[in-house]
């Protein structure tokens, strides 16, 4: 049923819980592909420009990041990818899920920013509301 799981990911605690998720139901699921998204926005782009200047160290910072989530997956034994996107999280999480042909998004409740989810709405519910697949939101 669900052979193409896409997983945002920011590194956040939620989103090392949403690799557990997917590696159970890719796990379930037989031979399913798991696509961890990154989305970088633009205020994360300008802070890491002016703490590391350097573009590969700054590349290099994001993929560490995930690398508590890649050594889930591993663990589990699953078949993934590592996507990096630029833009505002929410619409290119919903873009890349619904042009891409996904069929189910697993994201975490809250991200590593959670002042601009109050201010501004969370990014998962962004995501639950204009994905075209079902939606699973890890806590």
């Amino acid at each position: 049923m669900y052979r193409n799981i896409l997983i945002a990911a920011d590194g956040s605690d939620h989103s090392i819980r949403t690799a557990e998720q997917a590696a159970e139901l890719a796990r379930l699921q037989g031979n399913a592909h798991i696509t961890v998204i990154y989305v970088v926005d633009g205020d994360t782009s300008k802070h890491d420009v002016l703490v590391e200047g350097n573009q590969a160290t700054i590349d290099m910072k994001r993929l560490e990041r995930l690398k508590p989530i890649e050594e889930r997956l591993e663990k589990a034994n699953v078949n993934y990818e590592v996507v990096l996107k630029r833009g505002e999280p929410g619409p290119t999480i919903v873009k890349y899920a619904n042009e891409e042909d996904i069929d189910i998004v697993i994201i975490g409740s809250r991200g590593l920013n959670t002042l601009q989810e109050m201010v501004l709405g969370s990014v998962s519910h962004k995501v639950a509301k204009r994905a075209e697949c079902p939606v699973m939101i890890v806590k």
